[in-house]
């Protein structure tokens, strides 16, 4: 499987976010967005979980340079959460349990609702 992905509605199949880095080992999960200096409009990562839960979907913005969009998704890809996380902060959780997270720039708040289904089976170009 590829290691970037396409992420689209999947209501209207509009392009959500051109390139998701699937992000599914330790290391990936452990290194996220923490000390980039930026991140473009178009880019995310994509992290998968091993089971549904709230705790294993937590995360923290320490050493996270700018504000983020956090999006949370069920096993369905549907999103179950979504918030603006600051730096610096300790602590975001989904209001529901979560299989998957997506982070990207703060733009995506105005792309996805909580309700909407994502799809990320499509590779996309490194």
């Amino acid at each position: 499987m590829s290691d970037w992905r396409i992420l689209r509605k999947a209501s209207t199949n509009d392009v959500v976010l051109a390139r998701t880095k699937w992000c599914q080992s330790f290391w990936c999960h452990f290194k996220g967005l923490m000390l980039r200096r930026n991140l473009p409009e178009d880019e995310g990562l994509l992290f998968v979980y091993g089971r549904t839960s709230i705790s294993q979907a937590t995360i923290h913005m320490f050493f996270v340079l700018f504000p983020i969009a956090a999006v949370w998704l069920d096993d369905e890809g549907r999103v179950v959460d979504a918030k603006l996380a600051r730096p610096w902060r300790p602590f975001y959780a989904p209001a529901q349990p979560a299989r998957y997270l997506v982070e990207a720039r703060p733009a995506l708040l105005d792309r996805v609702a909580v309700g909407d289904q994502l799809i990320f089976d499509e590779p996309a170009n490194p």
